[in-house]
């Protein structure tokens, strides 16, 4: 019996239909990002714990590193991305969509496509998906090294349809030091590993050293605490300022240096 043959259910090994769509989907846009090494995913169980911050750090990082970088801000009904970099204006949505382009990264988000940042982004899960669809296989990303992928939170429609489509290298899960911050995180770890993901370490964001979340996340999930990112004023007011903190900083640059080595997908 052939691959196709089996897919297709001949004899009694039926498969449904959705899932041999969602096989083919996947084989298709990876085939279409083949031209990309690696793709990362930023993940946490809720918002406002710092993930868009390590999401853009770590592209701005790994190409201040001498790597191509691209960034997709699939938080699709709360893009943040374009405000952290700064960017504004309109911006064509011919097809292929072409990212924005901000010292030398290739960004693409919903806030490209609205025409105020206050307004409301209000659609259903199908609608969500097919946005997502969008910045993976009709954009024009190029050749690079390195997608990073700032994920909306949780365990919804959005970043499963991430996981379904997308052969990852992992993710970068994100907390805080708090206990409750941690247990959700722990839970959406506990997703991405049912799905096969690999889980390339944990984050803790806005760490006073009054708790010990990350060592929590990490402890429960098996995967290595892989940097500690300290409260600092400085972070938030270069971010407000539409500044990226890893190129008006040495320390902070080195530091995301160091917790993205420690994921094993950069050399040295």
């Amino acid at each position: 019996m052939t691959d196709t043959e089996h897919a297709h259910g001949a004899g009694t090994n039926m498969m449904h239909p959705s899932i041999l769509r969602v096989i083919e989907d996947k084989k298709a846009i990876n085939q279409k990002l083949s031209n990309i090494r690696h793709k990362i995913g930023i993940y946490s169980a809720k918002g406002g714990v710092g993930k868009t911050t390590v999401a853009v750090n770590t592209a701005f990082t790994l190409s201040s590193m001498g790597y191509k970088v691209g960034l997709i801000d699939a938080d699709i009904d709360c893009p943040n991305t374009l405000m952290f970099l700064g960017i504004q204006g309109t911006f064509s949505d011919e097809y292929p969509l072409k990212p924005a382009e901000k010292d030398g990264v290739k960004v693409v988000s919903t806030a490209m496509f609205v025409d105020d940042a206050k307004k409301p982004i209000i659609w259903r899960g199908p609608i969500v998906a097919k946005m997502i669809r969008e910045f993976l296989d009709s954009t024009d990303w190029g050749a690079l090294d390195y997608l990073i992928i700032d994920l909306p939170p949780g365990t919804s429609d959005a970043p499963l349809s991430i996981i379904q489509l997308l052969s990852l290298d992992g993710f970068i899960l994100v907390t805080t030091p708090r206990h409750i911050s941690a247990i959700n995180t722990i839970r959406s770890g506990m997703m991405a590993k049912r799905l096969n993901v690999a889980l390339l370490g944990v984050v803790e964001t806005m760490s006073d050293g009054s708790g010990n979340g990350g060592e929590e996340v990490a402890k429960e999930l098996g995967c290595e605490l892989i940097g500690r990112i300290m409260a600092d004023k400085r972070f938030g007011e270069l971010s407000d300022a539409g500044k990226i903190p890893v190129l008006n900083d040495e320390g902070i640059r080195l530091q995301f240096e160091s917790m993205i080595k420690k994921t094993g997908l950069v050399d040295g």
